[in-house]
């Protein structure tokens, strides 16, 4: 089986390449992903996303290590595997990042990255609901919708928020991100609209593209210093993939960078103690590991309104009827409907906190506070400096990487942390939670001083699934970046890596959108036809960030 290009993984960047690679039919195009179908109801219901990243059929079931200041706790890491990849078991928040995220990248040396780079990306992937004119994309094969705020403690977060002294934003991946405002997710006619049913399901049948599930890459075949080919597990036999042209690895911020490795490419002294030819010395393959972590900050509602009168078989059974056949009611959201961005403190220039609000008080693995009716913030600083590493533990591609997140390593994210919780405090003592504010469930009122603060972090705080920079794009003189910014793998001919993985800084926010976004630009990369003209627009800036917080 020869191709003219390789893509490992079928995620949010694997599926946008694979569509654009394969538009010109002289390219022989050939995507491998070891998961399966994503047809099923608990993928395709929004409402059911708790379900698919719980359950080891489209999870890879990936855990952090020992994260030693969180008191040894090894964190879950749900990462998709099933076509459509994380998109197909995520929360489905949209989220583009800020617009100074992508001028921080082309600062950190991924020339060509900046947010009016990037910009024309984003509009040529969506397909927006709503949004502001000439900001947001109206054709492309990502649906993003907002939900219809059915319940009332939607609005009430958001007018909390102005109460509060924040702005609303009508549009927080437009103009101006900053403020309270409607969260959008992508859905489409009442189901998850992932990267497989955006960019997949349309092109399945074109004869230059061929799709191979169940197909386990171990490693990437190499003549010298060029790739030839992938060497992949299937149905337990190990079978051969030949490539004319390039690799592109799309295998996700885990799974990227141990594709590498296993296949020379990484820290050289690492590689030979495990045996591993090195091709490629490249000491940033696996590091700068960066992730997301968030807290629920749960308050009792007073009122019977929220999601947990649902919250039994009966109910469920009902909405999943009503999904199954009709494709409408509480089975069509991610109940994400509301949202916040703001700044944490005077002199940091744009969001560096995010709060997902949710008519619910329950955990992502489907618990619900035993307290009953209650709401609940997601919450949590947006650019902490701790780093991790992803590493390999043997030779054997089938023996799972080691994942050290150093989670809460800098003294900065502590802090940072408690401003989250005292920020969310105030909005939810705002009047416009008056008519429903029952007591504090977590952390609780009597939570308070920085130590209580602390501690009550260290044990409760959770990955919000964001893993991310572990084959750094920047500049080829950089020793600790993997990928230039053509996303070609430095030092080495024919490997490219496009996903979240090549994200030099996290960006603010969820991201399976920036992921999509890489897998667009790349494929304009890879096919050399030149890339979309740099957008003029400016994003807003507050005038007086060096001073005032709000």
């Amino acid at each position: 089986m020869t191709a003219d290009f390789i893509i490992i993984g079928a995620g949010s960047a694997g599926c946008a390449l694979a569509n654009r690679l394969s538009e010109d039919p002289k390219n022989k195009v050939l995507l491998l992903e070891f998961g399966g179908t994503d047809i099923g109801p608990f993928i395709q219901m929004p409402a059911a996303l708790s379900y698919p990243m719980n359950m080891s059929r489209y999870d890879w079931g990936y855990k952090s290590a020992p994260e030693p200041h969180l008191g040894g706790r090894k964190l879950a890491l749900p990462r998709g595997k099933v076509m459509g990849g994380s998109s197909s078991i995520n929360g489905m928040v949209y989220v583009r990042g800020n617009a100074c995220d992508f001028d921080t990248w082309e600062e950190m040396g991924a020339k060509g990255w900046g947010y009016n780079n990037v910009l024309p990306y984003y509009q040529r992937l969506e397909n927006a609901q709503s949004g502001e004119a000439g900001w947001r994309g109206k054709s492309g094969p990502l649906h993003v919708a907002h939900g219809t705020r059915w319940n009332p403690l939607y609005d009430a977060f958001v007018t909390a928020g102005e109460q509060a002294g924040y702005a609303q934003t009508d549009d927080y991946n437009g103009y101006r991100q900053e403020g309270f405002g409607d969260m959008e997710m992508t859905v489409y006619k009442g189901r998850r609209w992932s990267a497989a049913n955006a960019y997949l399901k349309p092109i399945k049948n074109r004869a230059n593209l061929q799709i191979i599930s169940g197909a386990n890459a171990q490693r990437i075949l190499m003549d010298g210093k060029r790739a030839i080919g992938v060497e992949y597990l299937q149905g337990g036999e190990l079978k051969t993939a030949k490539c004319t042209r390039e690799v592109i690895v799309s295998a996700s911020s885990i799974n990227s960078p141990k594709l590498l490795m296993h296949s020379g490419i990484g820290d050289g002294a690492a590689l030979s103690q495990l045996g591993i030819e090195v091709v490629a010395d490249r000491k940033g393959v696996g590091a700068n590991l960066q992730d997301h972590l968030e807290l629920y900050i749960q308050q009792a509602c007073v009122q019977p309104i929220t999601l947990f009168k649902y919250w039994n078989l009966i109910s469920k059974g009902l909405i999943g009827a009503q999904w199954l056949f009709q494709k409408t009611g509480l089975g069509t959201t991610n109940h994400f409907e509301t949202c916040g961005f703001i700044r944490s403190k005077e002199g940091v220039k744009y969001p560096d906190i995010q709060f997902h609000f949710l008519p619910f008080a329950v955990r992502y693995d489907g618990k619900a506070a035993a307290e009953g009716h209650g709401y609940q913030v997601h919450v949590g600083p947006m650019r902490s400096k701790s780093r991790g590493a992803v590493t390999l533990n043997s030779a054997s591609p089938m023996d799972k990487p080691d994942v050290q997140f150093n989670y809460m390593s800098h003294e900065d994210d502590w802090a940072d942390f408690r401003q989250s919780i005292r920020l969310t405090r105030e909005i939810f003592g705002q009047a416009a939670f008056d008519p429903f504010r029952g007591k504090e469930i977590q952390p609780g009122s009597t939570v308070q001083s920085d130590d209580q603060l602390d501690a009550f972090i260290k044990e409760h705080v959770e990955s919000a699934f964001h893993p991310c920079g572990t084959c750094k794009l920047g500049d080829a003189e950089d020793e600790m970046a993997v990928v230039d910014s053509e996303t070609k793998v430095i030092g080495v001919e024919g490997i490219r890596v496009a996903d979240s993985s090549i994200f030099p800084q996290i960006t603010n926010g969820n991201l399976n959108a920036p992921s999509i976004m890489v897998g667009e630009k790349a494929a304009d990369h890879i096919l050399g036809k030149g890339m979309l003209p740099a957008s003029d627009k400016q994003a807003w800036v507050h005038p007086n960030w060096q001073t005032e917080q709000r």
